[in-house]
């Protein structure tokens, strides 16, 4: 199969006529620095935290990939269930997964780049140049991330100041005068503006936080840094919208179990046109977006309102030869592309 070029994918996005999505997967933030987003990375820093536990599950287990350990965390526990094994075992099998998740996040907000402006001005404007070429000709953003490098990108970014994430602010007590003067508004809260939002967080991510009532962004106030905001409800046991669950199937479930997750994967089962995949590499645990994108393919009478084609950044021949296997999974045409080729942090 012919590998493409991004400068193919860009000729291809300015002359089809067709809207262009885009999906980004943890590539994106390796990209940016692979010390910091990799899957090693996260490892290193939970097994330093001398947790006795999790030190015991790694050590059984022999893998840094967390997806694969929560899944057989939560298979090993439904086992004992079914049998009517040990009680006590069970409990610290769920233990160890709600520990992993747990220090999933603090590893992710503790290996961040401090605050937004420690990444460069001329990284920023690299990304925010590649992500104008999805925006521009109408198309959404998604992405599976948990860490805050795309909405640093967009804080940062004047000419993306404008594009809506579907958060917003209510103004409190609407039903009573209040002089201008004494106007209060609440948090940012989700869904003001979800009929114009085109950024989607699908796993979701940091400064995202289900109140029960609400879904609130967490912001940064002035006075601290968004991390250190984060980190605040962290501290006071309030944790971060995050799909930490295992196989797609259970990743779906999760989803399905959030208003704000739900409406972001249909939002991605909608898309017409084309899609970009961006360091996302559609692996075992990724069935849920595979199905997803398929519902795409399918949706709409027209060829005009469903999606035609999806265009797979690769780093390298096993990506190619990856991808090149799963082609039949797929229900719209496939491109794949050399994803070296994408000057997304201008490094």
């Amino acid at each position: 199969m012919a590998i493409e070029t991004f400068e193919d994918v860009v000729e291809s996005i300015r002359t089809k006529g067709r809207t262009f999505h885009l999906l980004v997967g943890n590539g994106f933030s390796m990209a940016y620095d692979k010390k910091i987003f990799s899957y090693n990375a996260l490892h290193d820093f939970i097994e330093n935290s001398n947790d006795e536990l999790l030190s015991k599950v790694f050590e059984v287990v022999k893998t840094k990939n967390f997806e694969l350990i929560l899944q057989q965390l939560g298979t090993f526990s439904l086992l004992i269930s079914a049998l009517g094994s040990d009680e006590k075992l069970k409990k610290n099998i769920d233990m160890a997964s709600a520990k992993l998740k747990t220090s999933l996040i603090d590893a992710v907000k503790t290996l961040h780049p401090e605050h937004v402006f420690k990444i460069p001005e001329e990284q920023i404007a690299s990304c925010s140049k590649f992500l104008k070429l999805f925006l521009d000709v109408k198309g959404s953003i998604f992405t599976t991330n948990y860490d805050v490098l795309l909405y640093w990108v967009l804080m940062r970014s004047a000419e993306l100041k404008s594009v809506v994430d579907g958060f917003g602010r209510d103004r409190e007590s609407p039903d009573e005068y209040v002089p201008s003067s004494e106007l209060e508004y609440s948090e940012l809260r989700w869904g003001k503006y979800k009929s114009n939002q085109v950024i989607f967080y699908m796993h979701g991510a940091l400064p995202l936080f289900d109140t029960g009532i609400d879904i609130i962004k967490e912001e940064y106030s002035g006075q601290h840094y968004l991390l250190e905001n984060i980190g605040r409800r962290v501290d006071k046991g309030e944790y971060p919208i995050f799909v930490t669950a295992g196989n797609g199937k259970e990743k779906l479930t999760h989803i399905r179990h959030n208003r704000y997750l739900s409406y972001c994967y249909d939002k991605l089962s909608e898309i017409d046109g084309s899609l970009v995949t961006f360091g996302f590499n559609f692996g075992e645990y990724d069935e849920h977006i595979i199905d997803a994108i398929n519902i795409a393919a399918h949706h709409g009478k027209s060829a005009k309102s469903k999606l035609r084609s999806i265009y797979i950044g690769a780093y390298s021949d096993d990506d190619v030869r990856h991808i090149e296997s799963i082609i039949d999974k797929f229900k719209c045409k496939v491109h794949i592309f050399d994803a070296k080729s994408v000057p997304i942090w201008n490094s």
